[in-house]
């Protein structure tokens, strides 16, 4: 092998590497937490996964999820993922793990904040359908619909009224957007009483992770079975056959992430997508161009 040919080789490895390292840091980081708070905890923690299986399993799953992507775009499918649970159940690093590989022109995340005054007074489910997808792309909501009957329900932030008619409404209109072509998938991330005390702890002992807490996660945790209670009523009126739940098991962030991952994929069977041969072309070059350099006033220092 010439020497030219190893050096590309050794840049490629080294850019496969700084790839990994993206998901490394997140874990790494999330390690260090772990200890930094379990050293003032009574009990161990239970034991996780093996990073090596876990990094090995991450990276083949992310791998079958853009090949789930070109399908999607092939096929122009419409694809709506929920993603619905307690506060710090893992909703969010199981989101960022899904669409880390993938094309966010393609797969986008929604994450609606508190509706505005206007948002209150329309149709309930109307600030949603904008944020739906078209032919080929894939949606995840980051909380859904589904605030009006966890959230709201318990905070007093709609009626029982209100609270009805969402329970009347939902199932005809999921079944509406399945009858319109959308593939539509729901889970709930499932955690213990003790677990979420523990993250908690977690985020208020990391300055790095106190953004994460809001006075509404405080309430959470002191209206734990009104939560629990509503959960219940709500998995039991909006499990239906043409949009059912899927309960994932997140005490263990690593393999719920892992298991969710692969449920996901294995609800749209999906091949691979015949492509042609990519062929980067040859640079025109003209022999009067010269590169202007940088004016040094314009440079960000290099301190590293």
């Amino acid at each position: 092998m010439s020497q030219t040919h190893q050096d590309q080789l050794n840049r490629i490895k080294a850019e496969i590497a700084d790839s990994f390292d993206e998901e490394l840091e997140m874990q790494m980081e999330e390690d260090r937490l772990d200890d930094l708070v379990a050293e003032g905890m009574s009990e161990p923690a239970e034991q996780t996964l093996e990073r090596k299986i876990y990094f090995r399993e991450l990276f083949r799953l992310q791998h079958e999820l853009v090949r789930l992507q070109d399908w999607v775009q092939h096929k122009k499918l419409k694809v709506v993922v929920l993603f619905e649970g307690r506060d710090s159940a893992g909703k969010g690093g199981a989101i960022k793990r899904v669409t880390q590989r993938l094309n966010p022109r393609v797969c986008r995340t929604v994450a609606l904040p508190a509706p505005t005054e206007r948002e209150r007074h329309q149709w309930y489910f109307q600030r949603y359908v904008p944020h739906l997808p078209t032919a080929g792309e894939i949606v995840l909501f980051d909380r859904s619909w589904y605030n009006r009957a966890g959230v709201e329900r318990v905070m007093g932030f709609c009626t029982p009224d209100e609270l009805e008619e969402f329970f009347r409404s939902v199932p005809e209109f999921e079944r509406m957007l399945v009858r319109s072509g959308i593939v539509l998938i729901k889970y709930w991330f499932s955690i213990t009483d003790e677990e979420q005390e523990f993250r908690f702890k977690m985020r208020i002992h990391d300055p790095l992770k106190q953004w994460k807490l809001s006075p509404m996660d405080m309430e959470s945790r002191v209206h734990w079975e009104e939560y629990t209670k509503a959960k219940e009523e709500m998995l039991a009126r909006t499990h239906t056959k043409e949009a059912p739940w899927w309960v994932v098991q997140a005490v263990d962030k690593k393999r719920a992430r892992l298991n969710c991952i692969a449920h996901l994929l294995e609800q749209i069977p999906y091949e691979d997508v015949p492509k042609p041969e990519i062929q980067l072309p040859d640079r025109i070059r003209h022999a009067d161009y010269n590169r202007a350099p940088v004016p040094a006033e314009m440079r960000v220092p290099e301190r590293y």
